[in-house]
């Protein structure tokens, strides 16, 4: 949403509209403002404790409103979390406004569906097996609502591609939802029993454990992310000539695994033994690395050691798991004429195929100080005349297909970059495709 287009905008205010429309009170309903406002300081508590703290989100407590209130009351419930949550990037004020009305509508729908299938007074009566069924119905809704606005939100605002946007989107989000549906539904229980309000509180004690461990997992994942930027930063310093190149092989390894419909785990690994390919290039003498001219045959065998070197160095990384293949494998060749060891077709890892494509890809589109980019067009024609022999066709595909649909710059989606920023004098070097046996 950095670049706020047009049409986002208007979804958004159409999204904002929407929800004061679910504000609106409905003749007839007795409201019960003291539990309104209980439940909305809780939910702005738990909302600020849960994203400073735990890097989740409070949607038990919302949920709860959605058992215990009637649908607009329900839905105020939102508003003082959504609107005082600190918000780290820009533009603020729109981020702010989208995060409430999509609560809002979610939870107002929610309710709605909670009361449809009977659960107005199923937590009154404390009948809680048959409790079990409108509080499911209002749990899909809920999920159901935010993910039909988050993946329209995604298509306007960033540009994803609708056929992307919604796909796997609810069955990320339907678990974690249900296990907070599940604490939401015991939480209005105890609120109307006996026992009061206060004990309803006790149900937020697991859900902050829960909290807590996928706080730990965020952390561990920006620990690896730290690890990858600094190897991939070693490297750009020793080999000034493909400053940026990681980065972007990185990029398309994702792209052509997206399109290959790979699951999003895989799909960060590939990515990561794109960054990471020439992470052995800090094994390799920096004087090869830098050399205007021809290799000697013997400077090329050192060279071709840095496969070996990466995934020595990799070894012991336990989270990049069969990237750690990509990176041995991925100057192989499908007809056998590849190195270090001359695996053939099948027997390749698929990642490192994913990977040959894309280090072949960026190196022809990438403006050097000794090679001029070739146009994307000639890139992926060159690409596909070495299908088969040099690379997996599938991969070359895949690649083809994915920046047909990019959405960003020109009409292939790809901008090819200056890898280089110190002028040098141009040394003689293969062919694009082929200069992958070796490129340095």
């Amino acid at each position: 949403m950095a670049a706020r287009p047009a049409q986002a905008r208007v979804f958004i205010a159409g999204v904002a509209l929407t929800a004061l429309a679910c504000l609106t009170p409905v003749p007839g309903l007795r409201t019960p403002w003291w539990a309104v406002a209980a439940l909305a300081v809780l939910h702005a508590a738990g909302e600020r404790l849960a994203r400073r703290r735990f890097a989740g989100t409070c949607y038990p407590v919302l949920l709860a409103g959605a058992f215990l209130l009637p649908p607009p009351a329900a839905a105020l419930v939102v508003l003082p979390g959504a609107l005082i949550a600190q918000v780290e990037q820009s533009p603020r004020g729109w981020r702010r406004l989208w995060r409430a009305a999509r609560l809002v509508v979610a939870v107002w729908t929610a309710t709605h569906a909670h009361w449809v299938f009977g659960g107005r007074d199923a937590v009154v009566a404390s009948d809680f097996p048959y409790a079990l069924f409108p509080a499911a119905a209002a749990v899909l809704a809920f999920g159901l609502v935010l993910t039909a606005l988050d993946g329209a939100v995604l298509v306007l605002a960033e540009g994803v591609p609708a056929r992307r946007a919604w796909r796997g989107l609810l069955a990320r989000s339907l678990g974690p939802i249900a296990v907070h549906g599940l604490a939401g539904l015991m939480m209005a229980v105890l609120w109307r029993s006996p026992y009061g309000p206060v004990a309803a509180l006790l149900v937020l004690l697991p859900m902050c454990v829960s909290w807590w461990a996928f706080a730990q997992y965020h952390r561990e994942s920006a620990a690896h992310q730290a690890t990858i930027r600094a190897l991939v930063q070693a490297v750009d310093i020793k080999d000034g000539y493909t400053r940026g190149h990681s980065e972007r092989v990185g990029q398309a390894s994702m792209l052509i695994a997206r399109e290959l419909g790979l699951d999003e785990e895989r799909i960060e690994l590939i990515r990561f033994a794109g960054i990471l390919h020439d992470v052995g290039k800090l094994g390799v003498p920096t004087r090869l690395l830098r050399k205007d001219g021809p290799l000697t045959p013997e400077e090329r065998r050192v060279i071709e050691l840095h496969p070996e070197y990466g995934h020595e160095m990799v070894r012991g990384i336990g989270f990049l798991g069969e990237a750690r293949s990509a990176i041995l494998h991925h100057h192989e060749r499908l007809d056998g004429s590849g190195y270090p060891y001359g695996l053939v077709g099948s027997q390749i890892p698929e990642p490192a195929r994913v990977v040959a494509v894309a280090d072949a890809f960026d190196a022809m589109t990438s403006t050097r100080s000794y090679s001029r980019a070739r146009p994307v067009p000639v890139a992926l024609a060159e690409l596909r005349r070495c299908a088969g022999a040099q690379f997996d066709p599938r991969m070359v595909e895949a690649l083809v297909r994915a920046l047909g649909r990019a959405p960003t710059g020109d009409d292939t989606g790809w901008h090819p970059a200056v890898t280089s920023d110190e002028p040098r004098a141009p040394r003689i070097s293969l062919p694009a495709v082929r200069r992958q046996g070796a490129h340095r």
